[in-house]
Order: structure tokens, then C-alpha cells, then sequence
């Protein structure tokens, strides 16, 4: 960001000194095709620090998931070995509930993946859409 600021007070004071329209005019197309350039990288940056936290904090919970899934599904297989007859029934029925939560939790993370994926293409037309429409307007 200083760095941002310093290029535009730089750019303002070339400006402010051009000697007439045409100067201007030239110097700004020179002054704006590297702002362009350092706001998409700047923007590219701040993404790939995003995307890449959110990978970390999604695999730390898949962990704790599956930690949980596993402790959980020890759990009811000591209770039901300990329990009175007949309730196998409840202890497949949580059973059938957990594997019916564990598929949504993987149907949401494929989703989430899919939606970061498409995302991270968009960013990435976006970028080229930017720096071609800065090309030719300098080629103009």
C-alpha cells in the first residue's frame, strides 16, 4: 500500500508537469499500465494467501472430523457391546445417521472445492481480461 502511494504521488507530480495535452495524454498511458500491473499482482498475492489459509483451516477440520468420526464410532461399539438385547437397532440407526452426515460433510467439501477452484479460474480470466485491456489501450 505505501509503496501504491508513493507510485501515485509520482505519477500525479509527472502529470501535473506535462507541458501540454498530448504529453499528458502519453504520459498517462506510460503511468497507468504498471499500477494495473502491480494492483493484479497485489490482488493475485492477497488471494493466494486467502486460498492458501483456507486449505490449511480445511484440512486441520477434516482432521478433527475424522478424529471425532473414529472416537465416536468406538464409543457406540463399546456401548453397544455393553448394552441390554435389542438395542442394536438404536446403535445402527446412529450408526446409519453418522455415515448419512459423514457423506453430506463430503458432498459440501467437494462444493467448497469446486466453487474455490472456479473462483481461482475467474480471478485468473479477470487478470488477463485487465492486462489485455491495458495492452491495447496503450497500443491506442
Amino acid at each position: 500500500m505505501k509503496s501504491a502511494f508513493e507510485d501515485s504521488i509520482a505519477n500525479t507530480r509527472a502529470l501535473l508537469g506535462a507541458k501540454d495535452v498530448q504529453e499528458f495524454v502519453s504520459l498517462q498511458n506510460t503511468l497507468a499500465q504498471p499500477a494495473i500491473e502491480k494492483a493484479i499482482a497485489y490482488s493475485k498475492s492477497v488471494y493466494a494467501v486467502a486460498t492458501e489459509a483456507n486449505g490449511e483451516l480445511s484440512k486441520v477440520a477434516e482432521r478433527r472430523v475424522a478424529e471425532w468420526n473414529e472416537n465416536f464410532v468406538s464409543l457406540l461399539d463399546k456401548v453397544s457391546k455393553n448394552s441390554p438385547a435389542g438395542s442394536d437397532v438404536a446403535v445402527a440407526a446412529v450408526k446409519s445417521m453418522l455415515a448419512a452426515g459423514n457423506a453430506a460433510y463430503d458432498n459440501f467439501t467437494k462444493v467448497t472445492k469446486q466453487a474455490t477452484e472456479i473462483a481461482e479460474a475467474n480471478v485468473a480470466a479477470a487478470s488477463e481480461t485487465v492486462r489485455g485491456m491495458a495492452k491495447a489501450k496503450k497500443a491506442a
